[in-house]
């Protein structure tokens, strides 16, 4: 057996496997003589059928399958041996004249190599990393949600415009007959809310269901259907209600956080700025992270096999695709693609590992911080451990978790290495900066 490497430029090669009679013979012989032990064939005893008839009916299909086997093999080795690159899977050289009663059989298999390049993370810049506070319009804000969420609800005799309704909304001919709650203040325009103001339980109204509240799911949620609809129906008022708000003294402190931990609206601030921003910077840091990717894909040029790849995209997935589908997928898939060799030549250039205690102890960490959210922060080690044993058998899991701990080294060696412009901004502001809303 021989096997040679033809590099046809510096991306592209071309691999030969010469196998001669002795690398292939031996296998197909053997498998012959299984086959003639069990073969069941009328007009002959099993076993009994002549290896004569059991070349002729099952050598060239046992030929291909040994032949192939030690192909997938020794390429395997091969690439790994000679630490090759490669992108997608070597493609076999359909060869349509072969000839597999050749004392040697030859083939030939295309690579796709992976481009050679560096990444210097302290040419990257333009980068700005926030630090997203937690604002006193969002402290009052937040207060005001949980004054409400721990609130109770008292019954109105007329609609108000702090009133709370349920409802039941009809349109026979389109066989809409749906119960439903909603806030008057969740109504998207001045001119439907005054429709609902005054009103009493047991009064009916007419009301378009185009656009009567800003959010898509909540349109849905009130006509009861999967699509929007755009209809006039009949509203009858089933009951008023208000939430009155929870007052803000020790009682609603100890069971938001425990006895005697927050004592004051400011401490109870304090403590929804501290979980807030902690919330913040993780938001934060994944824009970082993702803006100096960006950067790095935008900045470094380097040429990929294109032919090749599009060669391969064709039989790659679960089904064959003609060539304009695989330029489609490929010009869909290219910037992913130099994404992900990117973050592979970070990870080798700075020696970025993974080793299973880093996991464990990550694994452990979010255990106990799941734990501490249900009120389990006392949790034994024994409970612990156990959680994580199972959490760790589950190969998706441990797959998602060492994303995670990679994704963490990763930003520290970017928090290391690039120059990036601090900016300290309200969550308002960075969402406007994330989609420009």
């Amino acid at each position: 057996m021989n096997i040679t490497k033809n590099n046809v430029d510096a991306l592209n090669a071309i691999v030969t496997i010469e196998l001669a009679k002795e690398d292939y013979q031996g296998n197909v012989d053997k498998v012959l003589a299984n086959y003639k032990k069990t073969a069941s064939v009328p007009g002959f005893r099993k076993g009994a059928m002549p290896m004569s008839l059991i070349v002729k009916q099952y050598g060239k299909a046992v030929l291909l399958e040994e032949v192939n086997k030690i192909l997938q093999d020794k390429l395997n080795n091969y690439l790994v041996e000679e630490k090759l690159d490669i992108l997608g899977n070597p493609l076999p050289v359909l060869n349509e004249d072969f000839d597999w009663d050749a004392d040697v059989l030859k083939f030939d298999f295309e690579l796709g190599l992976t481009p050679e390049f560096a990444v210097n993370l302290e040419d990257v810049s333009n980068i700005v990393k926030y630090q997203i506070v937690a604002d006193q319009a969002m402290l009052d804000e937040q207060v005001e949600y949980i004054q409400k969420q721990y609130g109770k609800l008292v019954s109105q005799a007329a609609v108000e415009e702090n009133s709370e309704l349920l409802v039941t909304v009809v349109d026979e001919e389109a066989g809409i007959n749906n119960e439903t709650k909603f806030a008057v203040a969740d109504i998207r325009t001045k001119t439907n809310q005054k429709k609902f103001l005054n009103k009493k339980v047991g009064d009916t109204l007419s009301v378009s269901t185009k656009g009567l509240f800003e959010d898509e799911q909540r349109n849905l949620q009130f006509t009861g259907t999967q699509e929007l609809v755009e209809l006039d129906v009949v509203v009858t008022i089933k009951e008023i209600n208000e939430t009155q708000k929870a007052e803000l003294n020790q009682e609603l402190f100890d069971k938001l956080f425990g006895e005697g931990i927050v004592t004051s609206v400011e401490q109870l601030q304090e403590k929804i700025k501290e979980d807030a921003e902690k919330q913040f910077k993780g938001q934060g840091d994944q824009k970082f992270l993702s803006d100096v990717y960006e950067n790095l894909v935008d900045s470094i040029s380097f040429d990929l096999p294109a032919t090749f790849l599009k060669k391969w995209l064709q039989t790659a997935g679960e089904t064959t695709l003609t060539p304009e589908q695989a330029e489609e997928e490929y010009n869909k898939s290219e910037k992913g693609l130099r994404f992900q060799l990117i973050e592979g030549k970070l990870m080798s250039q700075y020696d970025l590992q993974l080793n299973f205690e880093e996991i464990k102890e990550h694994t452990v960490k979010l255990i106990k911080d799941q734990l501490a959210q249900f009120g389990q922060a006392d949790a034994d080690d024994k409970t612990v451990e156990d959680i994580v044993a199972r959490v760790m058998s589950n190969q998706e899991e441990v797959k998602r978790i060492s994303e995670q701990v990679m994704s963490e080294k990763v930003l520290a060696l970017f928090n290391d290495k690039v120059k990036a412009e601090a900016k300290e901004v309200s969550y308002q502001d960075f969402v406007k900066e994330m989609y420009g809303a």
